[in-house]
């Protein structure tokens, strides 16, 4: 496609977005297959009914389409529809396993994880590289040190790897069954197709040179419905015939008493292998999906011309961007894709481009934080090992040892470590698809710019001399907060009133939390936000605990619920090792409190829209009823040291470093996500809110940050207070000493409005461009209580605090 027909073609994209995918929902497509279902009845497949004969026609009237949806010839094909790519793999991967000699596997480094784990299932087996794999197509046998000539030899690999968007050729199938280095021996090759199909017309015209199995699946290809496809080379069906297993619809008899007998079907092979009732209505749905998509986007020719030149516009974008001293923003692991495929016009590089981002100094962006500016800008990419391993050790340079140590050290699937040893642990992936266009390419390209370019060396700041103690004794005790049920609503203190200080932390402060039912998670705001409208208030006078709902009304929810302060064990689940599921507050096992009672479960149920139930985690437990904070000071945080400090800045020159490795004592903690205490600083915030202002944003609200001490300052320039906390360490509120303990690292929940529920972009991208150290985003301090050495006094015995109380900053 020139670039006069790429443009084209992207106008048209444009047009139809609006229309067809309004919040990237097909409309089209759903409103298809819905016209379909309402108009015809499906029945079960295997029976002789009328709905069951429609369901049967149609199933194979859609096999028949889908094989010629990639030239497909039927005499020479067959296709078995399955739950999802892997499906097909493991269901290959059986008749493998069943054949009596077992099977040599062979694999590309480029892999994704579905495809590795076959090789758990193989008598030897052996992962290729680029230059292994040159080595065998030129005739130098890689299994030749266990040779078994009647072995199988079973080798997989990607079309298209789901990491950087590398292509192979699709002829490998042909040249390595005919390889004279293996000629002896019967290979059979498995093509995953996965992510090459979903923007490139797959080709399977010439059944000589094709793979024996290939698998795709048709959700990457439409969006919808959630189904796979195992196509295989009828001439490769043999391998079948050691498949042991065998479900209901796949045979003509079993006989099961005295004798051990089945017969398979064998009219056709898909009938052999589709175990149990189809899934019909999917299926169903793949023909209103063939359908619209060829009415939306015309052809995947058409498809894999538009992606490719918006694949290689985005690589362009980000290849060019360079921080003030040269250095590169991002660090590239794609090839540009119609660079690539001017080289090898069958080949190029599939529309996704992988990269990591770097700070100017040559520093790693964190992932973890990196998605969360992504997310609230709206951008859906994807981060971290991506299920496929070969290819990131490639592209990292990671060898199999430092693999192994860093998983020694705490690293798994789907935890923040992704930068360890200096290294980063994965990468960002963008992928492009049919309906993604040339603005959603520089919309992203301005994103990554705007957030971690630095445009200009700092120039050495002029010292400001730190706020004396005389310039900070005029701070006091401006709030006094306590969250009774974790990530929901505050219990604001009220004036006057004295406030008891615990070990761990405030009294009542997060002491219960709302589980899942099913997976005994805790909930959070992150993802029910509503949580913000529940609020809790502590009732000294009834002893008890009162909930209610803030939110619009709903039918047939209580206005209100109470919980006992006291800690009855009447109103918990008997503890029973056996039948107990284990809660997880931020990843940790927990033994809470269940409560048993259905009015007060169903009441958050209800509210939430998720089935759960309130869980106590009461002070003074000890094993998994006890936890411990993991909040520690900054690199470089200025404590306890004479120095001169900046206001922090856009990007470099920022005043507050990043994590340290240094850890403070273990304190205790209730269900809190860090520390017992923390703390903000209105004159950080009135900073922050000028900021934003700038930007055109609205000011955010003490609230959101979900401080339980908010202080403030009688300075009539409290600005020269701004971010002060950061080089404090120890302050004195009242008559009680506290530590701190380092800054609070954020994430986007603090977007969350607490009076509406509603969330946006402030004041956490502000944050991300004024508060952001080697990619973290902090604001507010952690703190905990120091116990008095004298323990004669009553505020020694019962340490408690006040709203109004005067605060002092490192009391001598």
């Amino acid at each position: 496609m020139t670039n006069d027909g790429s443009t084209a073609y992207n106008s048209h994209i444009e047009g139809l977005r609006q229309n067809e995918f309004p919040m990237l929902r097909d409309q089209s497509l759903v409103d298809r297959f819905a016209a379909d279902m309402t108009s015809n009845l499906f029945g079960n497949p295997h029976s002789a009914s009328l709905s069951s004969q429609t369901s049967t026609s149609r199933i194979e009237d859609i096999r028949l389409r889908v094989l010629q949806f990639f030239n497909a010839d039927p005499s020479e094909f067959d296709l078995v529809f399955v739950a999802n790519t892997t499906a097909g793999i493991k269901l290959v991967a059986e008749a493998f396993r069943g054949n009596a000699l077992g099977f040599d596997y062979l694999y590309h480094q480029a892999c994704h994880t579905s495809l590795i784990g076959v090789r758990e299932e193989a008598t030897n087996n052996l992962c290729l590289d680029d230059a292994a794999m040159k080595n065998w197509l030129g005739g130098i046998n890689p299994i030749a040190n266990y040779e078994h000539h009647a072995r199988p030899v079973f080798f997989a690999y990607p079309a298209q790897s789901n990491m950087d968007g590398s292509r192979y050729p699709t002829d490998w199938s042909d040249k390595l069954r005919n390889n004279n280095s293996t000629s002896h021996r019967q290979v059979f090759t498995l093509l995953d197709a996965a992510a090459f199909a979903a923007t490139s017309p797959l080709d399977l015209s010439n059944s000589e040179l094709a793979p024996d199995f290939t698998v795709l699946s048709f959700y990457k290809m439409f969006g919808f419905p959630d189904l796979g496809g195992l196509i295989v080379r009828r001439q490769a069906a043999s391998i079948f015939q050691s498949r042991r297993y065998f479900g209901g619809g796949t045979v003509d008899m079993v006989v099961c008493l005295k004798e051990q007998w089945h017969a398979p079907k064998t009219q056709a092979l898909h009938e052999s292998l589709e175990d149990g009732t189809l899934p019909v209505h999917n299926i169903v749905a793949l023909d209103s999906a063939l359908d619209v998509h060829r009415q939306l986007f015309r052809s995947m020719k058409d498809v894999s011309s538009h992606t490719s030149f918006l694949s290689q516009r985005l690589h362009d974008g980000l290849a060019t961007l360079r921080h003030s001293n040269g250095q590169p923003v991002c660090i590239m692991y794609s090839r540009p894709s119609l660079a690539t495929k001017r080289l090898d016009p069958h080949l190029g590089n599939g529309p996704v481009v992988a990269f990591n981002l770097q700070s100017h100094q040559g520093g790693w962006i964190s992932l973890v934080e990196f998605e969360k500016i992504a997310v609230l800008k709206r951008f859906h990419v994807r981060t971290g090992g991506l299920c496929n391993p070969g290819g990131i050790a490639h592209s990292l340079g990671l060898e199999p040892w430092e693999m192994k140590r860093n998983f020694s050290a705490g690293f798994r699937c789907g935890t923040e470590n992704d930068i360890m040893s200096g290294r980063p642990t994965g990468v960002i992936r963008v992928s492009l698809g049919a309906m993604s266009t040339v603005s959603d390419v520089d919309k992203f390209v301005a994103f990554i710019a705007e957030f971690y370019r630095t445009e200009s060396e700092p120039d050495p700041t002029p010292p400001v001399i730190p706020p004396t103690r005389q310039v900070l004794s005029d701070l006091y005790v401006e709030s006094i907060t306590v969250y009774p049920i974790k990530s929901c609503g505050g219990f604001r203190i009220p004036n006057g009133a004295v406030w008891e200080v615990r070990a761990e932390g405030l009294a009542w402060d997060r002491e219960w939390c709302l589980v899942h039912r099913g997976t005994g998670q805790a909930l959070s705001q992150k993802r029910h936000p509503r949580m913000a409208l529940i609020r809790p208030v502590i009732d000294f006078s009834s002893g008890q605990l009162r909930v209610s709902y803030r939110g619009p009304p709903l039918k047939h929810s209580l206005p209100e619920i109470s919980v006992p302060l006291s800690a009855n064990p009447g109103l918990f689940q008997p503890i029973v090792t056996s039948k107990t599921m284990a809660s997880r507050v931020c990843g940790e096992e927990i033994s809470a409190q269940i409560y048993t009672s259905d009015e007060v479960n169903d009441f958050f149920s209800y509210i939430l829209g998720v089935t759960c139930a309130l869980a106590r985690f009461p002070p003074g437990g000890m094993g998994k009823s006890m936890r411990h904070s993991k909040a520690h000071l900054q690199k470089h945080q200025k404590v306890n040291r004479k120095v001169e400090y900046t206001m922090p800045c856009q990007f470099p020159g920022m005043d507050t470093p990043p994590d340290s490795d240094s850890e403070s004592e273990r304190q205790r903690i209730l269900l809190s996500n860090e520390s017992p205490i923390l703390a903000i600083n209105l004159s950080s915030l009135e900073a922050l809110n000028l900021q934003i202002a700038k930007q055109g944003g609205k000011a955010v609200s003490p609230e959101v940050f979900r401080a339980n001490i908010v202080i403030g300052s009688s300075n009539m320039e409290p600005q020269s207070n701004a971010y002060s906390e950061d080089h404090w360490s120890r302050l004195r509120i009242g008559q009680q000493d506290f530590k701190m303990l380092g800054s609070c690292r954020r994430c986007h929940m603090i977007c969350i409005d607490q009076d509406t529920a509603e969330k946006s972009e402030e004041p956490f991208v502000t944050l991300a461009k004024t508060r952001r150290f080697d990619g973290k985003v902090f604001f507010g301090t952690h703190m905990c209580h120091i116990p008095s050495l004298e323990t004669s006094t009553r505020e020694a015995q019962f340490p408690t605090i006040t709203a109004g109380d005067k605060v002092l900053i490192d009391p001598i």
